[in-house]
């Protein structure tokens, strides 16, 4: 049996036996600076920033943190929109020698506290929006956080838009207390950028922590090095056939602080010179409005945006056929999405396939004339080994077409879970990656995902788990019992769908004041489509809560309602 298969159907243009040396992942700015400091790095609605700007900002940053005490071993989390603070303050804590924990402004209180508290966070940076700073504010009382910094949303607007925005929306911004407490952003910018050099051991100093629910659903930190990062984005770097250094444009409509968009957008975006159009937030007019003005040449998405730009009624004046890679991730792509891109743009989209554990890319579909494969999530990356192990037989590895258990070995997988040592060996079977989901490799080496874990439900490529919606439910008095499903929606991909049985007690519950009941703990992307209450729940033999025929319910429905 061939081993790789995958050697047969590579691109021409790739080599799969490649081998990467992991570097500081601080280095790319530095790196890229050097050649086009001129150049555009950031562009955040209509003001921009240059590679040499956004390099003197990072190591004014850089001395800061340190004169803070940010040093090895030494946690800052950023709770951050997309912004071109998230960039500087990124590479500036990693120069320093700190590690950078992404903290999701999506999630709720109780979800951030016990991040902050398990990842030992000293020091965190938000922006002056009431929105981000009084949530996180709360957070950080509860905690052992030493600084607050905080910046001015108005401050990275242009002229015209900062004026209007202090005068129509002053009401988003919060009242910021003064004490020594509380940072000025700014303040760290106010030095000479003298920073002290960092010695740093790329494949065993960690670079990010980065929150995830594996495949049990309880948040774990996956420590992720310098070299996994660094190496994920060489491994990405190489895919396409023409990419050109200091002449592409890329759109950050996915959010930096997840992994995908960090890696894919943020810092490949650094290495190849791109000019880096920052996004706060996905608003499809607003999007087709700076595809229309901007030429995109690389693109990467989940497929919820695809899907919308492609639904939308002026798709085919907004130069979607100018992106030379449009990179699809974080959920199953449809197959007659892809096809429908191909007919009206001749753009093949390339679906990616990983983990936060992976940082995040293993896979990813042909580019170019190479061919690929419906519903497959194609190839593995350079250096990247993918094994499919029996499920019930740990370490025995099923010949090709046969479903089990996809694992991973390659230079991108984490160095394991912070402060788990269980949890890490629970998913890593010597130095491979055990994924939790469930697919076959065919005979030409590309990887078909047959079945997510059982428990996650991908809501627009975000993750979502269950046991964080039911916890929040069961707090209500009148709720007996709770188990929540994701069911098949044709734009998320997914949403969560609670299935409740109340007490027997008096008063009524319905599906609004219940909603408003949970809304306040657990994350906007949490929230349950749909309530339905029931007189019992289904449960296993042993008592226990059984979703298996929900989920046959709920396909059943939505098998009837396609076929109408």
């Amino acid at each position: 049996m061939n081993q790789k298969p995958w050697l047969d159907s590579y691109p021409p243009h790739v080599k799969w036996n490649q081998k990467f040396k992991g570097k500081p992942l601080h280095n790319l700015i530095d790196d890229t600076a050097a050649i086009i400091p001129q150049n555009v790095a950031l562009d955040f609605m209509g003001k921009t920033w240059t590679y040499g700007d956004v390099e003197k900002a990072v190591k004014a940053a850089c001395k800061s943190f340190q004169d803070m005490g940010v040093k090895k071993g030494v946690k800052v989390g950023i709770f951050l929109p997309n912004c071109p603070q998230f960039m500087v303050v990124f590479f500036a804590v990693l120069k320093a020698g700190g590690t950078v924990v992404s903290y999701s402004p999506l999630y709720s209180e109780p979800e951030l506290l016990y991040q902050v508290n398990d990842s030992q966070t000293e020091f965190i940076i938000t922006l002056d929006l009431a929105s981000l700073y009084s949530k996180i504010r709360r957070v950080v009382e509860k905690s052992n956080v030493k600084k607050l910094i905080v910046s001015n949303f108005s401050d990275i607007l242009p002229f015209s838009k900062k004026i209007l925005f202090n005068v129509f929306k002053r009401s988003l911004i919060a009242e910021i207390i003064k004490d020594d407490f509380h940072v000025d952003y700014n303040s760290l910018l106010d030095n000479n950028g003298d920073y002290k050099v960092v010695k740093i051991n790329p494949d065993k100093d960690i670079a990010l922590l980065q929150y995830t629910g594996g495949t049990t659903g309880i948040p774990k930190g996956a420590m992720l090095t310098h070299s996994n990062l660094y190496i994920n984005m060489l491994q990405i770097e190489g895919w396409p056939p023409d990419i050109h250094f200091g002449r592409e444009s890329v759109v950050a409509f996915l959010p930096f602080f997840h992994i995908f968009a960090l890696t894919v957008i943020l810092n490949f975006g650094v290495k190849v010179g791109a000019r880096i159009i920052i996004v706060p937030k996905f608003e499809l007019e607003d999007a087709i409005r700076l595809m229309t003005n901007e030429k995109i040449t690389l693109f990467a998405g989940v497929p919820t945006i695809f899907t919308a730009l492609a639904n939308h009624q002026n798709a085919d004046k907004i130069g979607i056929s100018k992106i030379k890679m449009a990179m699809s991730g974080g959920a199953p792509l449809p197959v007659t999405l892809r096809q429908q891109y191909r007919d009206r743009w001749n753009i093949d989209i390339t679906e990616g396939y990983g983990l936060t554990e992976t940082s995040p890319v293993t896979h990813a579909s042909p580019m170019g004339n190479v061919g690929s494969r419906a519903g497959s999530v194609g190839l593995p990356l350079p250096a990247t080994e993918v094994f499919i192990m029996d499920r019930k037989n740990e370490g025995v590895m099923l010949p090709h077409g046969e479903s089990g258990e996809i694992c991973i070995r390659g230079p991108q997988v984490m160095k394991g879970y912070w402060k788990n040592p269980e949890a890490t060996a629970a998913v890593m079977f010597g130095d491979i990656l055990k994924t939790g989901d469930v697919g076959y490799i065919d005979k030409e080496g590309y990887t078909f995902i047959m079945d997510r874990d059982k428990d996650l439900i991908l809501v627009g490529g975000f993750n979502v788990f269950p046991r964080t919606i039911e916890e929040a439910i069961n707090k209500h008095p009148l709720v007996e019992e709770v188990t929540v499903i994701g069911i098949p929606d044709d734009y998320l991909g997914e949403t969560p769908k609670a299935f409740v049985k109340l007490r027997d007690l008096v008063g009524t519950l319905n599906e609004e004041d219940l909603l408003a009941f949970i809304r306040s703990k657990i994350g906007k992307h949490e929230l349950p489509s749909q309530i339905e209450f029931r007189d019992k729940l289904p449960k296993t033999m042993i008592g226990k809560l059984s979703k298996k025929e929900l989920l046959s319910e709920e396909k059943a429905k939505y098998e009837a309602k396609k076929n109408r």
